[in-house]
């Protein structure tokens, strides 16, 4: 029967499909990269999704998050994901964590009950925690690495973290996770040298913080403020999304 997902099942079969709708994936961080992943994944027909992030909408997301627009400033963006969700499929069943993943609130998440984990996030040490719960629990875990500062999609490709190199966060990572004795992890990562970011305190975070009241991490917190665009997390975070689909097809 013709339906929503009709030209995807084209594609892929009506098992796919209804593996696909059975499966339930946990993204963590719903921001440039982690908001198009999102939206391939309830296209795909994905039939559950959980969405952690404690960040509200800024109007600096404007440039590339795909759920910030004028209306939605200073909304939590897991919120707005789940409208936005739900408005391209009702029946998908939606679970939202106002949280920031960190070793203190990993007693929040039953990783068991993921098919697969989107790591998403900013921050080195919840990607290890990531890394290691999705390891420990058996569930599949795909990490996303340094996109800002970068201007070329086409560079951004799929490998094993021990594969990388270029990216200093992949190569923070590699260290750290060899120690932790990780074998293993997916990772979509680029080589294009990472450009720095003009210093001008005009246009910076750093100096003219915008974050809506009551927003739990400021810009002002980091370390530094990377630049971005439209067009690079979107395209890492439709790579994402390919994977994991490729992956659940397979069962």
């Amino acid at each position: 029967m013709l339906n929503q997902f009709s030209r995807t099942e084209l594609l892929f079969g009506k098992d796919v499909m209804e593996r696909l709708e059975q499966s339930r994936v946990a993204v963590f961080g719903i921001g440039g990269v982690g908001g198009y992943t999102v939206e391939a994944l309830v296209r795909s027909g994905v039939g559950a999704i959980d969405l952690i992030d404690d960040d509200k909408v800024c109007l600096t997301n404007l440039n590339r998050q795909i759920i910030a627009t004028r209306s939605t400033i200073g909304k939590y963006k897991v919120d707005v994901m789940k409208e936005r969700i739900l408005d391209i499929n009702p029946n998908c069943k939606v679970e939202v964590h106002k949280c920031f993943y960190l070793p203190e609130t990993k007693g929040e998440f039953d990783f068991s009950q993921y098919s697969y984990v989107v790591d998403a996030v900013d921050t080195v040490t919840a990607k290890i925690q990531l890394v290691m719960e999705a390891k420990e629990k058996g569930v599949p875990i795909i990490s996303s690495m340094g996109a800002g500062n970068k201007l070329n999609p086409a560079e951004f490709e799929v490998a094993d973290i021990y594969q990388t190199s270029v990216c200093p966060l992949a190569k923070v990572m590699r260290r750290e996770l060899k120690k932790r004795g990780v074998k293993d992890l997916k990772v979509v990562y680029s080589k294009e040298q990472p450009i720095r970011p003009i210093e001008d305190m005009a246009i910076s975070c750093r100096t003219n913080c915008i974050c809506p009241p009551g927003a739990e991490h400021k810009c002002t917190e980091r370390r530094a403020i990377p630049g971005s665009n439209a067009f690079v997390p979107s395209v890492v975070g439709l790579i994402i999304a390919s994977e994991v689909i490729k992956d659940l097809a397979k069962g």
